[in-house]
């Protein structure tokens, strides 16, 4: 996917620009505060862990059919416990913007729908908490009414796009409205990230310093396959993910999220 207008037809995205109000919870095994409800650390481990584990078993029997071996490379899944976290936190706190409208949220899709573009077998965890996600971004972007088209919103977009190699980097703002035609998906990224706001701030949201890049999870359709990728905040300086001094983390010998990001598969 190039400079195309075929950006315009993205289905959904999420403008990551939560103010994350610390609340002076802290505590080295908890990852997040949403509320009264802690996700810990060792939940986010065993989300991240199961797929992996089953990403790189995928792999094995793929190449073990056709005589190859695979490297250490190729079975790790492109999924960070960052990715996790973001999941946990905005599934929350989108479920309690629904409740408050009164919005009920359909189960349309299926992790097995997105397995092959997520590049994540659809029995991991991870890849049930991403068919929820679309589910409800998919019902708030139709009942939030579409926010204004800043220049603000739509780099923030653009550049996340540039980081999964969706779209080519060094555009300008002019050249990316026009590859992006009436912006539709970033108004209503924009305004679902305004209503994503005004209940971290009423539920007070603390974040675990190991996990202070919080981005919303989002993903566009080229027509063709589906991009997935992160988006951060507009203004770092403005939202806030923790102002409390948790004790440090120990230690815990675990391997490096960072992966190499998979071919993108070709929708079904």
């Amino acid at each position: 996917m190039r400079a195309r207008r075929v950006i315009a037809a993205a289905s959904v995205a999420a403008l990551g620009v939560l103010s994350l109000a610390a609340c002076g919870k802290s505590a080295p095994n908890i990852a997040a505060y949403v509320g009264d409800t802690a996700y810990s650390v060792d939940r986010v481990d065993a989300i991240y862990d199961d797929a992996q584990t089953k990403y790189g078993d995928a792999v094995r029997r793929e190449a073990g059919q056709a005589g190859a071996t695979p490297s250490p490379e190729q079975l790790r899944a492109a999924v960070t416990r960052q990715d996790v976290v973001n999941l946990l936190v905005s599934l929350d706190l989108g479920k309690r913007v629904a409740a408050a409208k009164n919005i009920q949220v359909p189960d349309e899709v299926s992790p097995q729908q997105l397995e092959q573009n997520l590049r994540v077998p659809a029995s991991t965890e991870y890849a049930k908490l991403w068919g929820d996600w679309i589910d409800l971004l998919q019902v708030l972007n139709q009942q939030l009414p579409p926010a204004e088209l800043s220049d603000d919103s739509l780099m923030a977009v653009y550049d996340a796009l540039t980081k999964t190699g969706a779209i080519d980097a060094g555009m300008s703002v002019a050249n990316v409205r026009q590859a992006f035609g009436d912006g539709g998906f970033v108004r209503s990224a924009t305004a679902l990230s305004t209503a994503l706001e005004e209940e971290a701030r009423r539920v007070d949201v603390t974040i675990n310093p190991r996990y202070r890049a919080v981005g919303v999870p989002s993903v566009v359709s080229t027509g063709q396959s589906l991009v997935f990728y992160s988006l951060p905040y507009i203004n770092e300086a403005g939202p806030v993910t923790d102002i409390s001094t948790p004790e440090p983390l120990p230690s815990s010998g675990a391997p490096s999220d960072e992966a190499p990001a998979p071919e993108q598969g070709t929708a079904s």
